[in-house]
């Protein structure tokens, strides 16, 4: 199996990205479980721009990296400056790097109008450049920005750039799709080309998604005999994002045949994803390829249905492969066999003759008229389907509970001191429990509260968290008469789920869904251990 080599940009290119701000620690944790997933190069940024990158490039000399080569980025040297004098060059010599990582105009129209000099002069600060930084005992990769619009426009200038870095003793010649804007067959034929003008040179492909094309323009310039791929995890990056390297990495490896991190590490893929978006606080979207919570979860009654029997139907690859697993979805298009297998991963059981699974089935699509959606909502499915069978039995029951809202601040719209107060009466067994618990919102205090009046009789509580708190009018022509549709993410030691609530009354819904979450979140835990 012939390797193809991964070089990450996700602490450099991803940090572009809109909303992404990474901290000294996010960065090293990101390289450090990179490192452990086994791409083998990892863009740190540049060495000296501030002082973020000039610690993490310290602290990776300190201690360095396991399996892949640190890069350092930077760019060629400036117009009419020797390389030897250049400081932006000095900053990547210095930096502890292995690799240096320059970027060098390809484009015609860029060489004359951005950087105002002449064609030569740009071959002469490519070539430069790079010999430089390798007689400095430096691996060097020469990203060719806007190769493809300039080989569109001029491409025996595109080539002489690239030729230029070559021959200087680039170990790897980078093409970048830079605008985003080439498709896989336009990629494939100009990759091609390059291959036959530099035998022997290894070259690498880096490709923006502004077409929705970054991973096949990546795998069409593999086709073509590119064997470097640049990207980042989850495809972060500036406008729409760079190539997702782990979807590139689980095609190349499961449809291509080629060797990349390997079949053990391909098992992590889902774990690198969550990390990184977890450390980078941007969530994976539910139907990324391989590594989304839905990319292999089934909804419809037949697929699920013709799942147990078949998988390769509606699975292209085993989840387990790239470490996520198959989900069965249930909603008012499910049918028996979706809400049996989804019941038994729940650890219920709904298959003996005398349970009325139809039943259950038309009360869940009766709900989900109403505005309900169990989807997302494992903790009061169960519940639901505990009802139907006779099994729920609740924690407590409420008298009352009350919720004050308090903003002294006599500032409009502009305030920011407001604060909530609820109040609860709730029965546990035979005993009344009267709790008042504040926070900044009132399903905050309403959460304080109610675990503070049950926490005597369930201590466990303690380890419950609510995590996450989603508000949805489902009638929005209404206004504030609007149905309400309130979903709770609640985490324990085993990990999270969701539960649901709706109401005409965004208080009361978000009381029954935060209810469910304790209860659900108890009753797992009996079931668990």
């Amino acid at each position: 199996m012939e390797h193809v080599f991964t070089y990450d940009t996700t602490l450099r290119d991803g940090e572009q990205c809109e909303g992404i701000s990474l901290s000294l620690e996010d960065k090293l944790l990101i390289a450090r479980k990179l490192d452990a997933f086994g791409i083998d190069c990892i863009e740190g940024g540049f060495p000296a721009s501030n002082p973020k990158d000039i610690a993490f490039f310290e602290e990776l000399a300190a201690r360095p990296l396991s399996h892949a080569k640190l890069a350092a980025f930077g760019n060629t040297c400036k117009k009419d400056v020797p390389a030897d004098r250049d400081a932006g060059l000095r900053d990547l010599v210095e930096s502890g790097a292995q690799v240096a990582t320059i970027v060098g105009k390809s484009w015609d129209e860029q060489v004359t109008r951005a950087l105002q000099t002449t064609l030569d002069e740009n071959l002469r600060m490519i070539a430069d450049s790079v010999a430089h930084l390798k007689a400095q005992g430096m691996e060097v990769v020469f990203d060719a920005e806007h190769f493809f619009d300039g080989y569109r426009a001029n491409a025996d200038y595109a080539l002489a750039c690239v030729r230029a870095a070559s021959k200087a003793g680039a170990d790897c010649v980078c093409l970048c799709e830079t605008n985003g804007g080439m498709l896989p067959f336009e990629v494939e034929d100009v990759v091609r080309d390059v291959v036959a003008q530099l035998p022997g040179q290894q070259l690498g492909i880096h490709c923006h998604n502004d077409t929705g094309c970054a991973v096949a323009n990546s795998l069409a310039a593999v086709r073509a005999g590119a064997r470097q791929v640049q990207g980042t995890v989850n495809g972060l990056g500036e406008r729409v994002g760079n190539t997702d390297l782990l979807t590139v990495v689980a095609d190349l490896e499961l449809k291509m045949g080629f060797d990349v991190v390997g079949e053990r590490s391909l098992k992590g893929l889902t774990n690198v994803s969550s990390y990184v978006a977890e450390v980078a606080d941007a969530p994976v979207p539910p139907h990324y390829p391989y590594v989304g919570a839905s990319a292999f979860a089934h909804k419809g009654g037949l697929h699920a249905s013709a799942i147990a029997r078949f998988p390769e139907a509606y699975e292209h690859v085993r989840p387990e492969l790239v470490g996520n697993g198959a989900r069965m979805v249930v909603s008012e298009l499910a049918g028996k066999a979706t809400l049996m297998q989804k019941a038994a991963s729940l650890g219920l059981d709904i298959a003996g003759d005398d349970v009325d699974v139809q039943g259950i089935l038309d009360d869940i699509k009766g709900r989900e008229a109403d505005g309900y959606t169990y989807e997302v909502a494992d903790g009061s499915l169960a519940l639901l389907i505990m009802r139907h069978l006779g099994t729920y039995q609740p924690a407590f029951t409420l008298e009352s509970f009350r919720v004050i809202v308090d903003d002294r601040e006599d500032v409009g719209a502009l305030a920011k001191d407001a604060a909530s107060e609820a109040t609860i009466k709730i029965h546990v067994g035979d005993e009344r429990f009267v709790a008042t618990g504040e926070g900044t919102g009132p399903v905050g205090a309403l959460d304080n509260a109610l675990k503070m009046a049950i926490l005597e009789g369930y201590p466990e509580v303690a380890d419950i968290e609510l995590v996450d708190y989603k508000v949805r009018l489902l009638d929005e022509s209404q206004g504030p008469g609007a149905i309400t549709r309130v979903t709770i993410t609640t985490s324990d030691k085993y990990g999270s789920f969701g539960t649901i609530a709706v109401s005409e009354n965004v208080i009361e819904a978000s009381w029954n869904a935060l209810v469910e979450s304790i209860e659900y979140g108890l009753m797992r835990r009996k079931m668990l251990g």
